[in-house]
């Protein structure tokens, strides 16, 4: 990834659900670069005390880089990336943001792309399904909620896509059983899945079960790593020592060092 960064300014916030909150982002002084379905950007915020630099999926049509679409959860265990978004960021802010890079393109060789979104996870699947019509593809988007904390865009992709949107809202009672709709594959078909740790080793275990290729199922997790032990690390080239804390990772805490360190996915997880 380039480590070359792109001003932006948010030229809209609005509130898509009870903790999504969507921010568009037009370029400041040149172009946007182009992106492919399943892209994400790393988002600087330059905090009081604290830079933080969060992943974040282009939901914006790729075929448009007029402006780049981001939508953020509001954790309920945030580092403070997704607090400072929600309570710091308004229309008018200038943030910095890295080149789209893509970790979780489709397989565009697949004969059906089975698509699989678990809350804030649909934002990934939201620049894939332009691309999936312009190409006249075989999919479907399942899509797992809880209506008083996320569902963004459920109405929209219920009108676009009709019957190849199925919902399923938790709070009342609405569960998609992953063994049924796996056990319905059809040969030549992908799966793909972004959501919480729990759906998606559901998926992965449910189809190992199954016998289902490792290599059809992809995904992309959005889970912040859980607090670990306080640890020191030596830097052999400089002899410096420093010390990572229970609630930072240790790239966190290189980077607020002044060490620089060259990386792509900054927690374990893709996107």
């Amino acid at each position: 990834m380039s480590n070359q960064m792109i001003a932006v300014r948010v030229t809209a916030v609005n509130d898509v659900a009870p903790k999504i909150r969507e921010f568009c982002l037009a370029a400041v002084d040149e172009s946007l670069p182009p992106f492919s379905a399943g892209s994400h950007v790393m988002v600087e915020m330059a905090g009081e005390n604290k830079t933080y630099r969060n992943a974040y999926s282009l939901m914006s049509d790729p075929a448009d880089t007029s402006a780049y679409h981001i939508a953020v959860r509001l954790q309920d265990e945030s580092r403070g990336g997704s607090v400072f978004m929600h309570t710091q960021v308004k229309e008018g802010d200038v943030l910095k943001i890295t080149p789209p890079a893509n970790l979780f393109a489709p397989h565009w060789a697949a004969q059906k792309h089975i698509l699989i979104a678990g809350g804030v996870g649909i934002t990934p699947f939201m620049s894939y399904l332009p691309e999936l019509q312009r190409r006249n593809a075989d999919f479907e988007l399942h899509y797992l909620y809880r209506s008083n904390q996320t569902g963004a865009y459920r109405q929209k992709l219920a009108d676009d896509l009709g019957e190849r949107f199925f919902s399923y809202d938790s709070d009342n009672g609405q569960l998609c059983v992953v063994q049924q709709l796996l056990s319905t594959l059809t040969p030549g078909t992908h799966v793909y899945i972004c959501g919480p740790d729990t759906l998606i080793d559901a998926v992965k275990n449910e189809a190992a079960a199954l016998g289902i290729p490792a290599g059809i199922i992809h995904y992309e997790e959005f889970a912040a790593p859980k607090p670990g032990k306080p640890f020191l690390v030596n830097l052999a080239k400089t002899d410096k020592q420093v010390v990572v804390d229970s609630e930072s990772s240790m790239l966190e805490a290189l980077e607020a060092a002044g060490v620089e360190v060259a990386n792509m996915c900054r927690g374990g997880v893709c996107g």
